[in-house]
């Protein structure tokens, strides 16, 4: 349901802020009218500039939600705290964040719906867990929690892309090796096998590379712009939501890589619950943002299912180990949990646990991935040299 905010005076012509859910603008007045309010102005949130904020790096929130907190428990007051952040600020779209969220909170508005006007800067967890903090009297505590976790995140991202990056290198660069070498190099052999192709002598093997080189060599313009329309085509289809679900179900089902990526999710999954209910958010609220943070949409419809069979009443545990997307070893954990009601403390164990293992598996993968790589290189280095040469050789022992 749409979210307006609006301006408007009491009966005694006080000022008065907020925001209500409504279908219309017609329904908002209604509204204010039933709280005794006179409208001055109703502007729907996303006219008001919602999700059309830049997005701000995880580690700067993360030093964000610190300063923040540390402030707020050295005494000083939240609108001088945000003063003072807005001010220090390093980068400007989190400086024009803060200071419009310091005017809402100086309009009377509270600091985690201040935040929710910008989800693209503040996820659904650190809202939540904001506002938890805001009604238990613990918001110091809880934005230490949201930091902490979101430097855990980032540091994940980080050690993932940094163990790819040397594999990713040693594709793009023996790409680019083969590419002139096919291209470049074996098109001035052609003259010099002419002869042994038409005396049928020409190896198949040399004969298959000669003319798979003449066509890149002839039609490279073409075959550079399938590739670029193939490319933009998938980037296209990976951005509806049957391309985005095609692509989660890949993730965890690739050989060797499925696991991983798998174990990551259910991580990040475990990661965000556990911070929520130890911060006292619901569990139903808690499974809904956490399934949306595990950043797989395979796992977020099990972990859905999964909720509705809570609101019935029943396990948790029980239809996660349904799904078949959750390993025995944490559905286990998660059951015992549930009995010794230590549900928020043991998912962030079994987080912690998952994490460990799985980085260990990446870089034992990544490992075995770069030899392997280079051992493909070689080949068909090999295969290109061994091709050329042959009908040389043949060419020097008949004369």
């Amino acid at each position: 349901m749409p979210e307006f905010a609006y301006i408007a005076r009491d009966l005694s012509g006080h000022r008065k802020t907020g925001s209500l859910n409504a279908n219309s603008q017609h329904e908002v007045l209604a509204q204010l009218d039933g709280l005794g309010l006179m409208p001055v102005e109703i502007k729907s949130l996303k006219s008001a500039g919602v999700g059309r904020s830049p997005r701000v790096g995880g580690q700067v929130m993360a030093n964000t939600y610190n300063q923040l907190a540390s402030l707020l428990r050295s005494g000083v007051p939240l609108l001088r705290a945000l003063t003072v952040m807005s001010t220090q600020a390093s980068k400007p779209a989190l400086k024009l964040v803060l200071e419009e969220i310091k005017a809402k909170v100086e309009e009377g508005e509270p600091l985690p719906t201040a935040m929710a006007r910008f989800p693209r800067v503040f996820n659904d967890m650190a809202v939540n867990m904001t506002r938890a903090g805001t009604e238990g009297g613990f918001l110091e505590d809880a934005l230490e929690r949201v930091a902490a976790f979101t430097e855990q995140q980032e540091d994940m991202k980080g050690r993932a892309a940094g163990a790819l990056a040397y594999p990713a290198f040693l594709g793009l660069a023996g790409t680019g090796v083969v590419s002139v070498l096919i291209i470049f190099f074996v098109p001035k052999f052609e003259s010099l096998f002419s002869n042994l192709r038409e005396k049928g002598e020409l190896p198949y093997a040399t004969d298959l590379l000669l003319a798979f080189s003449a066509i890149l060599g002839a039609y490279w313009w073409l075959v550079l712009g399938a590739m670029l329309v193939a490319i933009f085509a998938l980037w296209t289809f990976l951005k509806t939501d049957e391309g985005r679900w095609w692509l989660d179900w890949a993730k965890i089902k690739t050989p060797l890589f499925g696991t991983i990526f798998l174990n990551l999710a259910v991580a990040r999954f475990c990661r965000v619950l556990g911070t929520l209910l130890s911060n006292g958010v619901p569990i139903l609220k808690s499974l809904d943002i956490s399934r949306n943070a595990a950043g797989n949409r395979i796992l977020s419809a099990a972990i859905k299912k999964a909720s509705e069979n809570v609101t019935a009443g029943q396990k948790l545990a029980t239809p996660l180990a349904a799904s078949g997307h959750f390993p025995n070893q944490v559905v286990e954990m998660i059951s015992v949990a549930e009995e010794s009601n230590t549900l928020d403390k043991v998912m962030v164990n079994i987080s912690d646990s998952l994490e460990r293992t799985t980085f260990r598996r990446l870089d034992i993968l990544v490992r075995l991935l770069e030899p392997l790589m280079l051992l493909v290189m070689a080949g068909v280095v090999f295969f290109i040299v061994l091709a050329l040469m042959v009908p040389l050789l043949s060419s020097a022992d008949a004369v």
